[in-house]
């Protein structure tokens, strides 16, 4: 029983340890720097009530900036033409799996009747950090997005409103969404575009709701996470839209590639 239980603990000890060489080795790769010319929005700090937790427990968020709006098609063209190692004949299993940018006539062709300005999707989580690297940035995280999120066009907290997740989920319904072009719907209360009505996007911690001890402070509880026990810990159980959300979030790993998942950047509000 020892001999198994050590064997065990190396092999999980060996899995983490594979898990984070894999995201460093990613995060070395060399970059060739791009110039973003996308409007960055200033996002103040401020206390929310996350979705899962205590309903006492809120979550400090930093002042930041975000992208105001989704990284778009032909942003990511002119990326994979500075770095083709993240082109999709030459990326590595590792970092994308088999879906990678499939349905790209080439590495540097578009998929036929794409639109330059439409978001980019068919990303892994390791390609988005790579991009947002390439030009400066970051990926915000679940915090950052969730609390923008939570804006509507007149409010910055609107996720009271009886109509908030059910317009969310509307949009969440659209088939092809991920087809129409950025900015074209209106902006919420920040000038924040497309934060539900085109893709799902990549956060840098997709997964740590999974994970206690994480940056909300231990708040979160992973044993209420599982199937239909994680509506216990849910603040908001009629939130339907944020239950897709963070459904969709602990079930994908970082070299997942879907065809309506992509992202946009973030940056600290300090950054130069």
């Amino acid at each position: 029983m020892k001999l198994l239980f050590y064997f065990g603990l190396f092999l999980f000890l060996f899995s983490c340890n594979q898990n984070e060489t894999l995201v460093s080795d990613a995060q070395k790769v060399e970059l060739k720097p791009l110039i973003s010319t996308k409007k960055m929005v200033l996002i103040e700090g401020g206390k929310y009530q996350p979705f899962y937790g205590k309903g006492d427990s809120l979550v400090s968020v930093k002042s930041f900036y975000i992208d105001d709006s989704p990284v778009t098609n032909g942003e990511f063209l002119e990326f994979v033409k500075k770095n083709p190692q993240w082109r999709k004949s030459e990326i590595k299993r590792l970092y994308a799996d088999s879906l990678y940018l499939k349905d790209w006539i080439s590495d540097t062709e578009l998929p036929k009747n794409s639109k330059i300005n439409s978001p980019v999707t068919q990303v892994s989580w390791f390609a988005a950090k790579a991009y947002a690297k390439s030009v400066g940035k970051r990926l915000p995280t679940l915090d950052e997005w969730e609390f923008v999120g939570r804006a509507d066009e007149t409010d910055k907290n609107a996720s009271k409103k009886l109509s908030y997740s059910s317009n969310i989920i509307n949009l969440y319904n659209e088939k092809n969404r991920q087809f129409n072009e950025i900015k074209k719907s209106k902006p919420n209360i920040y000038g924040v575009y497309n934060m539900f009505d085109l893709v799902w996007e990549w956060t840098e911690d997709f997964n740590s709701i999974l994970t206690t001890g994480d940056s909300r402070g231990g708040v979160y509880d992973d044993k209420q996470l599982n199937c239909a026990a994680s509506a216990i810990s849910a603040n908001d159980i009629y939130n339907y839209a944020a239950f897709m959300r963070f459904a969709l979030r602990t079930s994908v790993k970082a070299n997942f590639t879907i065809n309506n998942l992509g992202f946009r950047c973030a940056k600290d509000s300090l950054a130069k």
